[in-house]
């Protein structure tokens, strides 16, 4: 950043409108810049502080004669007994005019070498319903927005605590409060040259309703002191003891006869340097927001629209309600929805199940000959309205006609009886695992810890295109092919010497040691035709790859979202073949 006359002067900070801001600092002691040492050249801070309080609407007159030593960064927070009456840590007393308001940033005081420590109001956080990670506080009916931050310096002090505007102007509004903020700027340098400043006999002020700015160029020595001043030394000492006594007494007021003093004076030396200075300080009133949906539940217009007919006809989220309509979404929709932190992703049949982004908000939806995905409009309707967004993103033209099991449950009351392989897969290995265990004495698959994080990713629509398709090739690999315990099945059937065996060629030869090997053979089929699927990103021959979709019977003309589907069932009908097989075997 370039030092200029303009750097100490602060039009940017002067221009600045909080209430045009999407974060809010509620308490600030902040250095955006600070950098070498204070007295030599090249030192230079650029330091930012604020404090505030939440006023009552009717008190906005009374709070704006408050300044920055009033509500600033001066003080901590804690109860305590004022004339008798005990004074919660949160309020703000303002005894001129007799008005109350309500720290939201409180600091405590830990009167020890360890940072004081900075707390949101609780009744802020429990209001919003928000959760702290770390240094941020986090709203889950939201998505896990973002709320409330709180930044530290390196040395782990609390040094700015900011909120999103739309969440704070929210609550002022359902308390009928607004925000009043004392903030002060200083830019501060010291240099060896200061001709490029034009301040008349080094000083400049400025003055207006919005804030106070002063500049000023002060000489001081190399080493930081004043230039040309003088400090003084007096030394005083007592005569009348004796150092010699057991018990010395020093007792009695001194005088001249008791005492001899001496004094000196020195002068401050070193090379002539500048401290250059820019201070601003500003208060600032933030109005409530206009309407509290968060907090009051005040019902705002609705400002998404969705596709409900063939000739594009859109209509907003609230009329969705009673349209007696059904909606199109690409299969993207499931990614965006299910993988955010707190969605989730289940079936009920084959073509039908639930999704949500967030607890509690689960919608039907199915899938229909395309591969799109179809939801009664009714329930988009009364999602919330950032919701109703990440659905409207992936809106499309009718296409395909509605998922005809989604219909079978919704209009006839007859869900399909079919089965979902996503539902089955984990069951299916637990299953082989168990028999194996029980017939063998070994576990056929091998536990992993990062099986379960990986099967909240497979399903069906992950396989969006050729690289997300084989993308799901590989994660099934991985809990399959890849985990099987070859060396605990070789234990039981061993290669001949000199032979190696991979773990689906170990399987085969453990389950043809009781069965005819062309049966497991296609059993084992779809195992292996996803394996060798799991290279197609690596540049596979197409010859490999046609040889994979054959041994898995994928019809590879469906979209993909299908493609998927059928992969993943006759991968899971594999998993229970097996199981199947172990289930009948005599020991």
């Amino acid at each position: 950043m370039t030092v200029n006359q303009e750097w100490f002067e602060m039009p940017d900070i002067k221009r600045k409108d909080f209430s045009k801001s999407v974060w809010i600092p509620l308490r600030a002691v902040y250095k955006n810049i600070c950098e070498g040492k204070y007295g030599y050249i090249g030192y230079k801070e650029d330091f930012f502080g604020t404090g505030s309080i939440a006023v009552p609407i009717t008190n906005k007159d009374d709070a704006k004669k408050l300044e920055w030593m009033d509500v600033g960064i001066g003080h901590q927070h804690a109860g305590g007994i004022e004339d008798g009456t005990y004074i919660s840590a949160d309020v703000y007393i303002d005894y001129q005019s007799k008005f109350e308001g309500a720290h939201l940033a409180l600091d405590q005081y830990t009167d020890s070498s360890e940072p004081s420590t900075w707390h949101l109001h609780q009744d802020l956080v429990l209001t919003l319903g928000l959760r702290r990670e770390g240094n941020s506080w986090l709203c889950p009916k939201d998505g896990y927005t973002e709320v409330a931050k709180l930044t530290e310096s390196d040395s782990g002090k609390p040094v700015l605590l900011e909120i999103k505007a739309e969440y704070l102007k929210d609550y002022l509004c359902a308390r009928e409060m607004g925000l009043y903020m004392t903030s002060f700027y200083s830019r501060d340098v010291i240099l060896d040259d200061v001709s490029f400043i034009s301040w008349e006999e080094d000083n400049s002020e400025e003055n207006n309703n919005c804030y106070r700015w002063e500049g000023r160029i002060m000489p001081i020595h190399e080493g930081g002191h004043a230039y040309g001043k003088k400090w003084s030394v007096f030394h005083v000492a007592r005569t009348d003891v004796d150092e010699k006594d057991d018990v010395p007494d020093i007792s009695g007021i001194p005088t001249d006869k008791n005492t001899e003093h001496d004094q000196w004076e020195r002068g401050y030396e070193g090379k002539k340097l500048y401290r250059v200075m820019g201070e601003l300080w500003r208060n600032e009133w933030l109005k409530p927001g206009k309407q509290s949906p968060k907090v009051r539940g005040d019902k705002i217009a609705s400002t998404v629209f969705f596709i409900i007919d063939a000739d594009g006809t859109k209509i907003c989220g609230k009329d969705l309600i009673d349209s007696g309509k059904w909606l199109w979404f690409k299969p993207d929709v499931m990614m965006a929805l299910a993988h955010r932190r707190g969605g989730n992703l289940s079936f009920y049949t084959e073509e039908t199940g639930t999704v949500s982004c967030s607890y509690g908000c689960g919608v039907h939806f199915g899938v229909n000959a395309h591969g799109y995905i179809n939801v009664y409009a009714k329930d988009i309707g009364v999602l919330p309205e950032w919701q109703q967004q990440l659905w409207a993103g992936y809106n499309i033209t009718p296409e395909g006609g509605v998922s005809k099991e989604l219909l079978a449950s919704q209009v006839k009351a007859e869900p399909a009886d079919s089965q979902a392989p996503e539902e089955f897969l984990i069951k299916g290995i637990e299953l082989v695992n168990k028999l194996s265990q029980e017939k063998l004495g070994i576990k056929l698959f091998r536990d992993h810890d990062l099986i379960p994080e990986l099967l909240t990713k497979i399903h069906r629509f992950r396989a969006l295109d050729d690289a997300s398709f084989y993308s799901l090739a590989k994660d099934l690999a991985r809990i399959t092919a890849d985990s099987l315990d070859a060396e605990a099945m070789q234990s039981i059937v061993p290669p001949p010497k000199k032979t190696t065996w991979g773990s689906l060629k170990s399987l085969e030869n453990l389950l043809a040691s009781k069965y005819d090997r062309d049966f497991i053979r296609k059993i084992l089929a779809p195992l292996v035709g996803v394996y060798e699927l799991r290279h197609a990103d690596a540049h596979l021959p197409s010859s490999k790859i046609s040889d994979a979709f054959e041994l898995i019977n994928i019809d590879q003309s469906k979209p993909f979202v299908h493609q998927g589907l059928e992969m993943m069932g006759r991968l899971v009908s594999s998993i229970y073949g097996i199981a199947n097989g172990l289930e009948q075997w005599k020991k």
